[in-house]
């Protein structure tokens, strides 16, 4: 196997219950794996299910390690390598705060517009833009709005999800 670091997206059906998120990320921080995106949500009222997705990194062994020690977990249900079972659709959305006025506010929108994002708040010396799209494409803009006077990110964490019939 290879040694090369690998950027892994899986998604985690557990029961929803007091602490299975902490003992999630309990498993991470016991052997020093790093956790770069979590979202979680109720995902089945009636079966009491949620989902966590998250991102990592790690060799190839490292994720299978990862994969392995998820499995074991009592209250997880099932565990998807999305990154390794095929396409998938991976998501995100961000607010992002940027301060200026003149060019660098016009200059702004004209990203803005371009990157497809929406103004949610707009003062005389400040906007807050929404956007969604993949992580690459929200990373890019805020690259882009650095210098026009960004102040302010929050990001919500990837959402995703096999493409196709098949489900969790």
């Amino acid at each position: 196997m290879s040694d090369e670091i690998e950027r892994h997206t899986m998604s985690v059906l557990v029961e929803n219950e007091p602490g299975v998120l902490a003992r999630v990320i309990g498993l991470f921080a016991g052997r020093g794996y790093n956790i770069e995106s979590l979202t979680v949500a109720e995902v089945n009222q009636k079966d009491s299910l949620s989902r966590i997705n998250l991102v990592t990194t790690g060799s190839p062994m490292i994720i299978e390690q990862i994969k392995a020690q998820l499995n074991r977990l009592v209250p997880i249900r099932t565990v998807s390598d999305l990154t390794a079972e095929g396409a998938f659709v991976e998501r995100e959305l961000a607010l992002i705060k940027v301060v200026g006025v003149g060019e660098h506010r016009v200059e702004s929108l004209r990203i803005a517009d371009v990157f497809r994002a929406h103004v949610v708040d707009s003062e005389n010396d400040s906007f807050i833009f929404e956007m969604t799209g993949k992580p690459s494409k929200i990373d890019a803009f805020i690259r882009l709005m650095e210098p026009l006077g960004l102040t302010e990110i929050s990001r919500t964490g990837v959402s995703a999800m096999l493409r196709g019939k098949h489900s969790l």
